[in-house]
């Protein structure tokens, strides 16, 4: 073991944190190291780490290794690992803390760079995409579907509804590369009979900001979203991601 790690065994933040993230009566020791939260975790085994192997470190002191191993930006923070682990461990809140120690000019471009996009555009889109694109391609798909869908000719796509009871939002990359795929959403809450509408504020569903582990701009953009669902007097916030 090296020096750094050696000497970290006597001051680690992740050691600490990683233990306040245990269950009541929860400690290192009670794990059972069983392998469940690797088994279920999509970048498992990915540059020789897993969530496993991450807890060790961490219950090691290991912090210098765990704030500049790449693997912390393959986790997708799908929390699969919390779910199964008996012992409950918050591992992505860890690797959100290894995230957030990188340098922001270190951090991955293409997450960074959605980031500074959603924050540009007042729907909050990732690709960049404006209010105005989003109102003409939803108005534009959803006219298609009125005169080529048999059966379909009143179905809605409202966009600043006030006080609908949904406020919807959509992954930008629909409208952007697939609109089309925005359609079989409509039909279901047509179906349904939800009283429904997108808001031209606020209006995409991803946060890269989350991702980039960039706390500022994440709060950014959830109040960006929050002020558009209050301003339209909407009852639930419905958000696909």
């Amino acid at each position: 073991m090296s020096s750094a790690s050696t000497s970290s065994l006597h001051s680690s933040r992740f050691r600490d944190l990683s233990r306040s993230l245990f269950p009541k009566d929860g400690s290192f020791d009670s794990c059972l190291t069983c392998g469940m939260c690797s088994s279920a975790c999509p970048a498992s085994g990915l540059e020789d780490m897993d969530p496993r192997k991450f807890v060790r470190m961490a219950n090691l002191g290991m912090d210098h290794e765990l704030c500049t191993t790449p693997w912390v930006w393959m986790c997708t923070m799908c929390r699969r690992c919390v779910h199964v682990c008996p012992m409950q461990i918050d591992i992505p809140a860890l690797v959100y803390e290894a995230r957030a120690s990188w340098p922001k000019e270190s951090r991955p471009k293409g997450i960074m760079g959605s980031c500074a996009q959603a924050l540009r555009t007042e729907g909050n889109s990732a690709m960049g995409a404006s209010s105005e694109d989003f109102s003409f391609v939803v108005n534009d798909v959803l006219e298609e579907v009125h005169d080529t869908q048999k059966g379909q000719e009143e179905l809605v796509a409202p966009i600043d509804k006030k006080g609908a009871k949904f406020f919807l939002n959509q992954n930008s990359r629909e409208p952007v590369m697939e609109p089309d795929e925005m359609v079989p959403l409509w039909k279901i809450l047509d179906y349904v009979g939800a009283d429904w509408t997108y808001g031209s504020v606020g209006w995409a569903a991803e946060n890269y900001c989350m991702f980039a582990a960039d706390d500022a701009a994440w709060e950014k953009i959830v109040r960006d979203k929050v002020s558009a669902v209050e301003e339209l007097g909407c009852q639930i916030w419905l958000n696909t991601e």
